[in-house]
């Protein structure tokens, strides 16, 4: 696998399938800056925690994402158990929703063939539990 040039990327995300003259481009810039604001949605987090990587994979797009995930505090969880299922589900259920998501996401928003998507958790972004007054 290689990363992606500029040029290999427009080339890779946009075909003229339905144009007959010219090319649609896109830069990797836009592009990376889409794959980082679809998974900070995917994930609860913050589009500037997000980085990405483009690579080509035999002429298709292969994503791998790193991020934070943002969790509600362990006393909470202790003291209410249920709150995991209500938010989602464990911290592996919902890196692999978000990965679905971002894969689906991407796929039809740059009309991209992805070959896989990796997400990489790098931090847990805590929820603080708002205070009752």
């Amino acid at each position: 696998m290689t990363t992606l040039s500029s040029e290999t990327a427009a080339r890779h995300t946009l075909s003229p399938t339905t144009l007959k003259n010219g090319w649609t481009t896109v830069s990797t810039r836009a592009l990376n800056r889409l794959v980082c604001a679809v998974a900070a949605d995917a994930l609860g987090v913050d589009p500037s925690a997000v980085g990405a990587e483009l690579t080509d994979d035999q002429g298709n797009l292969a994503l791998t994402v790193s991020a934070p995930i943002r969790v509600v505090a362990l006393t909470r969880v202790h003291r209410d158990p249920s709150i995991v299922t209500r938010t989602g589900g464990t911290i592996l259920e919902r890196a692999e929703h978000a990965r679905q998501h971002i894969h689906y996401q991407v796929s039809e928003l740059t009309g991209s063939t992805l070959s896989r998507v990796t997400v990489r958790l790098t931090d847990a972004d805590i929820r603080p539990e708002d205070r009752v007054q």
